[in-house]
């Protein structure tokens, strides 16, 4: 049994529900707003805790800081056990660092109902900190469904364009697709035979009594499916560019930085260990429905965009295309990659949301076609928007470079014509991305920008605009010059091969 005093993953997930609880019952906003910091920063500083203390901690079945909490339904199989593995641990982390950042720009926003509005943030982020510290796969699932409640009020609420529509479009794909999976999840526990939830002890049972071919190919299939339309695996994707879109920028940037890696991650920890024979089954059309979809036609759809927030939606999509091919490649370096690229992306898709939205505050546009010339007048904000657009392209230097690198080198064993159809994503990414950075940051400005000029010269990024994003570059470079700050404790948790696994140097 565990002690919240001593369990650092409980505080992490404990701290901004508490935190949110407060606000909720009648704090004065100035209170609100102090609380609020150190409901985004604690869980920020237990990541770095057990990060920095991952290795020292004994182990139970690659688990560390293993702690078990009654529910009351222990005969049931459901009890809150946390730990974290080596899978685990890099998300844990990111969704510390994605969540601060989320947690700094929302304060400064000065949003209409700004104490509901971080109240709510703060539940995704107790519900993001649970997801990834979960061991029994209940919690795994109810962990989520906490976290995503709040997007669809945030993006109702405070949403801009088309938000109502939005918001009922997320609804529906993302509660069809929780309920396929919970329906997979349920399935799981029946035919496993072990009578619990808890992951470690189903990977016991099905290690000694697997099940059969086809009930394998049942469950992954029905898991896949799920999983896939949180995550927006084409066709069903449509929801993630419109949703973030209109999403306000901080729930933008802890949605498409880490909640939706959910599937990713739960593919990861559950259907790829517990169901070996289903990820052989369905590995091909699963590569094939992300390279053809995600990659390239997604791709296309991405470089026709001619909004700035869209087009990094529709990027987002693209990118999940790659995570699929990790998968779908099913080596340890194919999963490994595949963690490494979620870091990644969760951090530069965050600090891209955080910046689009920071060159609307000095634009009055998301219109690629209406902007030109900013980093006359903005100089940091173009270098960070720069950073951001080198770092999704997976540029050498940042972190999204090894996830993608490790996700090629185990896709061409998969598939060398799959590998080469997905090499032309890096150059579709290139495009979208530098014509990006070449219309608003470069180039006369347009008649719009004179504009508004006129009424008022666009500013430089202010420093609690500047720290949220220096946050986020920060932790890009320094798992990108540093891979094996990640590698060292996720090489051992990947499943067996002869490949190595991800970059140790």
């Amino acid at each position: 049994m565990g002690n919240l005093l001593t369990d650092p993953l409980l505080i992490a997930i404990v701290a901004p529900l508490v935190v949110a609880l407060a606000i909720g019952c009648g704090l004065p906003k100035r209170w609100s707003v102090r609380l609020a910091y150190a409901g985004f920063g604690v869980p920020l500083l237990m990541a770095l805790h057990v990060w920095w203390h991952f290795s020292a901690q004994t182990q139970v079945a690659g688990y560390a800081f293993l702690r078990q909490y009654s529910t009351g339904l222990d005969e049931l199989g459901v009890s809150l056990k946390l730990g974290l593995n080596g899978v685990a641990l890099p998300l844990f982390v990111m969704a510390g660092i994605v969540g601060f950042a989320a947690g700094l720009y929302a304060i400064q926003s000065q949003a209409e109902r700004l104490k509901v509005y971080l109240m709510l943030l703060l539940v995704m982020q107790g519900g993001l900190m649970g997801v990834f510290a979960s061991v029994d796969v209940l919690f795994l699932y109810f962990f989520h469904e906490l976290a995503l409640i709040p997007t669809f009020i945030m993006v109702g609420v405070w949403g801009g364009r088309d938000r109502g529509y939005a918001a009922m479009k997320m609804t529906i794909y993302l509660t069809l697709g929780a309920m396929i999976s919970l329906l997979g999840l349920i399935a799981l526990y029946a035919q496993s035979g072990a009578n619990t939830f808890d992951l470690i002890a189903l990977r016991e049972q099905l290690a000694r009594f697997p099940m059969a071919e086809s009930i394998q190919r049942n469950l992954f299939g029905l898991l896949a499916l799920g999983l896939g339309v949180l995550v927006s695996l084409w066709p069903l994707h449509t929801w993630a560019p419109l949703g973030y879109g209109a999403a306000p920028s901080s729930n933008a940037m802890l949605h498409a930085g880490v909640l939706k890696k959910f599937g990713l991650y739960a593919l990861i920890q559950v259907a790829l260990p517990l169901l070996p024979a289903g990820h052989a089954a369905w590995a091909g059309p699963l590569a094939w429905l992300a390279v053809v979809g995600n990659v390239l036609i997604v791709g296309f759809v991405t470089i026709a965009q001619r909004d700035l927030k869209q087009m990094i939606g529709y990027s987002s999509v693209m990118h999940m295309g790659y995570a699929f091919l990790g998968i779908a490649a099913g080596s340890a370096t194919g999963v490994g990659g595949v963690v490494m690229l979620m870091v990644a992306h969760g951090l530069s898709v965050a600090l891209l949301f955080q910046l689009a939205t920071c060159i609307h505050h000095r634009t009055q546009t998301f219109a690629l076609d209406e902007m030109g010339g900013l980093a006359r007048q903005a100089p940091v904000l173009a270098a960070l928007f720069v950073a951001a657009t080198f770092a999704s392209i997976g540029l050498p230097g940042f972190a999204n470079f090894w996830g993608e690198f490790a996700i090629f080198v185990a896709l061409w064993r998969f598939s060398p014509l799959i590998t080469a159809l997905a090499a032309a994503g890096v150059v579709i990414s290139a495009v979208y991305g530098l014509r990006a950075v070449a219309r608003v940051f470069f180039g006369p400005a347009t008649a719009r920008m004179e504009e508004v000029a006129a009424r008022q010269a666009p500013s430089d990024l202010r420093w609690s605009e500047r720290l949220p994003a220096l946050v986020l570059v920060a932790a890009l470079l320094f798992v990108g010059f540093w891979p094996r700050s990640l590698s060292s404790a996720l090489n051992p948790a990947l499943p067996a091969a002869p490949a190595a696994a991800v970059p140790s140097r």
